[in-house]
């Protein structure tokens, strides 16, 4: 190998993954001199993005949404609980976001990822201030029974943009979700229907008496975006985001109406041409995604469940085999973690 030429220009002297390792933040610039990206996207574009809805099939509602690798796994389960005396005509919504070592190199066994409640925190406060549901939905008898709504996300693959991904899992899941029959048995109690088993007890007349879907408005879609000088990068990798730490994650809702801005910190300065930038980006990524959902819901329609269980185990086993971790410990998080949910 040469010695480097007087400018210090060691990317014509090494080999490009070397140079890229070494290198990370000027191997990435000099993509950015020419406006396109290592994986060949232009700067403002967003990665491939599917979702399958019923991906769960003992779930109440349930999806799987990919954007590039990243892959989430949404499961809504539905339990009778007793309103508070604050909001007796209202339910709940539980959300917890999960990140099992299968998912990244970067987080280990035993130790809980940082990431995890930091993104618990933003899908709870992005599905409740955007009004996408109406929690007096969820109400079944004024001030004595409501439906809590506990919604478990799990990262199956973290590259990047885990935000995006969880939220469009979380709003595909909800679109998936069908609240199940109740009634009244003699004791007086609220009862799942589904779970009765006679026992010589009489069942009253169904409070909701078949299968419903919630109604979904002004729903959330976001972008998270790259700031780096004076270039903005759309949907970012995890590799992106390590080499440059200064994102923004704008969340729109149905309409292009704003919900929510988030930037925690970083280097750049978010100027109002910057966000001017970040919020049209996401309007153009809004249409993407409700193209997208809308698809799901038309294929799910058409769909056996059995099918998309398959489809989650084949990829569980994808990433057991791509992870550098023993298969025993891999195998023993996923039962623990993920597989139970199937």
């Amino acid at each position: 190998m040469g010695l480097p030429n007087a400018s210090g220009d060691l990317s014509s002297e090494v080999d490009v993954d070397a140079f890229r390792r070494l290198f990370p933040l000027r191997f990435h610039e000099r993509h950015l001199a020419e406006s396109i990206r290592p994986d060949a996207r232009p700067l403002g574009r967003a990665r491939d993005t599917t979702i399958a809805l019923g991906a769960v099939a003992s779930a109440d509602g349930s999806a799987l949404a990919k954007i590039g690798s990243t892959t989430m796994l949404a499961a809504i389960k539905m339990e009778v609980m007793t309103p508070s005396m604050e909001a007796p005509d209202e339910g709940c919504i539980a959300i917890d976001f999960h990140m099992p070592p299968i998912c990244s190199p970067i987080v280990r066994p035993g130790r809980p990822a940082e990431a995890a409640p930091v993104v618990s925190k933003q899908l709870a406060d992005t599905v409740l201030s955007s009004g996408m549901i109406n929690l007096k939905e969820l109400s079944l008898v004024s001030g004595k029974a409501a439906w809590m709504a506990y919604l478990d996300i799990y990262c199956l693959d973290a590259d990047g943009a885990l935000f995006d991904a969880a939220l469009l899992a979380a709003v595909a899941a909800f679109s998936h979700l069908q609240i199940p029959v109740v009634s009244l048995n003699d004791d007086g109690k609220i009862v799942v229907v589904a779970e009765e088993h006679g026992g010589g007890k009489l069942v009253k007349d169904p409070v909701n008496k078949e299968k419903r879907k919630l109604a979904l408005s002004s729903i959330p879609f976001s972008l998270t975006c790259i700031l780096h000088k004076n270039y903005i990068l759309a949907d970012p990798t995890a590799e992106e985001e390590t080499v440059m730490e200064t994102l923004v994650t704008v969340v729109l809702n149905s309409s292009s109406q704003l919900v929510s801005l988030y930037k925690p910190g970083g280097p750049v300065l978010a100027y109002t041409s910057a966000v001017q930038g970040c919020v049209a980006l996401t309007r153009q990524r809004v249409k993407e995604l409700q193209e997208i959902l809308g698809e799901g819901i038309s294929v799910n329609s058409g769909c056996e469940g059995g099918s998309l269980v398959t489809s989650i185990r084949e990829q569980l086993i994808a990433f057991v085999l791509k992870s550098k971790y023993d298969i025993a410990v891999i195998c023993c998080m996923l039962c623990s973690e993920v597989y139970e949910l199937l």
